[in-house]
């Protein structure tokens, strides 16, 4: 019985992974106009190793859907010009190659998540919508969609743009008129929407300048529950990011009033602050002690500033909504102190920090390969440096030995002999 259940998923298993192809140096050649999901991988990453049987979950759920999209995986560590070729930051960094496009996924390493980006990424930038029916399932099933309404414009060439800068992150569609249901009020045609909050908000040029920007700026939600991952794309943000820190495993009466308080602001007061500020919350303060380095205490509230690694914290206790707007003012006017920030000091703090952190992870996952790695630089140093001092010795005594002075054949005193030493007396 145990052989043969230990058979069925060693079976399973290759059957899974007969869904991924390795790829190798040549796939730049074959891979055509074929839309491809490739995992890059170097063989020394361990959450590579952890992350495998995800990305065959993903490949079989691909194939058996019949999506045209191939899956592969390959080492970089033998095909080093693919670390150039796709630019790769990070392992397991995951593209979707599509002809001579290149999208990098930077959501959460999930099956839900690299799906749901697969199956946007694939198909058209802009996919059309021809019934109510329609626009209401893709509205109801996404937290945010970008929909153009109206027929051939200069702005629907802003919005194909757009969307194909953001389609990573997004989904967009467009519209007719007659498609939107009738409480959905526009006041131009043609225009863009977005859908998000339970409501919409409509693109004004002269008030929301740049559609591309607009669009970056509106493709969250306006409270969201943030990871390590989604407060990474706040980096290539302008905006600021307002955090309630709290333990979900253990929530106190602060955590949730922070919670209520930070999603009150985005939504009631979103013609005031949306502009500058990403409002949401955040479980646990891992990912947050290392990028302050140092320990938050939990709950708490942050302000942060993700493009220069900088933060602010508020002087006195949050406890009414006034205090949450009186701490976002003092942001916005500089009254606040910013703390943190991307200096050469702190800099080299910040590479100290996450050696230290990336040491006390791999100790907690096997200490002894762990010490050996930390203990072989410094053997081998020590070798370098006794085998350097053994060979100045070495050359010092040779040096010594021939150096005969032709009186009476006694040696000249060592030169080693300084300070207070005395030489040798004579003997007659």
């Amino acid at each position: 019985m145990a052989r043969h259940l230990i058979f069925s998923v060693l079976t399973l298993g290759i059957g899974v992974s007969a869904y991924v192809d390795e790829l190798g140096e040549r796939f730049n050649e074959y891979r055509g106009n074929e839309p491809w999901l490739v995992q890059f991988y170097a063989p020394w990453c361990e959450f590579c190793k952890t992350f495998d049987a995800i990305w065959y979950d993903v490949g079989a759920e691909l194939r058996s859907s019949g999506s045209p999209v191939n899956v592969g995986k390959m080492d970089t560590s033998l095909y080093t010009n693919a670390v150039t070729d796709f630019n790769i930051r990070g392992y397991p960094s995951i593209m979707l190659v599509k002809g001579d496009q290149i999208l990098e996924y930077r959501g959460p390493r999930t099956k839900d998540g690299i799906m749901d980006f697969t199956n946007r990424a694939a198909g058209p930038t802009v996919r059309a919508l021809t019934s109510t029916k329609q626009f209401r399932y893709v509205t109801g099933r996404h937290d945010v969609v970008f929909v153009y309404v109206g027929g051939r414009s200069r702005l629907k060439v802003q919005f194909q743009k757009a969307a194909s800068e953001f389609v990573i992150y997004t989904y967009f569609f467009s519209a007719s008129q007659e498609v939107l249901p009738q409480e959905i009020r526009l006041q131009n045609n043609p225009c863009v929407a977005v859908f998000k909050d339970g409501t919409y908000y409509l693109y004004n040029e002269e008030r929301d300048g740049n559609l591309s920007a607009w669009v970056d700026r509106e493709r969250f939600p306006s409270y969201l529950n943030m990871d390590s991952f989604t407060l990474y794309q706040m980096g290539e943000r302008s905006k600021l990011v307002a955090l309630a820190i709290v333990d979900e495993r253990n929530l106190t009466p602060e955590s949730v009033r922070y919670k209520a308080l930070t999603e009150r602001v985005a939504i009631e007061h979103r013609d005031h602050y949306n502009m500058n500020f990403q409002f949401g919350c955040m479980n646990g303060n891992d990912y947050i002690n290392s990028f302050i380095m140092g320990e938050l205490p939990m709950p708490s509230l942050v302000v942060m500033n993700m493009s220069i690694d900088g933060y602010y914290l508020p002087r006195r206790k949050v406890e009414k909504i006034e205090d949450l707007l009186r701490f976002l003012n003092s942001v916005l006017s500089g009254r606040s102190e910013l703390l943190g920030g991307n200096g050469f000091l702190r800099q080299m703090k910040r590479l100290y920090y996450r050696a230290r952190d990336a040491v006390k992870v791999s100790y907690a996952a096997n200490g002894s390969l762990t010490c050996v790695l930390l203990a072989l630089p410094v053997v081998v140093i020590g070798v370098i440096v006794c085998g350097m001092c053994s060979a100045v010795r070495t050359g010092g005594e040779k040096a010594d030995e021939g150096d005969l002075s032709g009186q009476g054949g006694r040696a000249a005193a060592p030169r080693w002999r300084r300070g207070g030493a005395s030489e040798p007396k004579k003997q007659d």
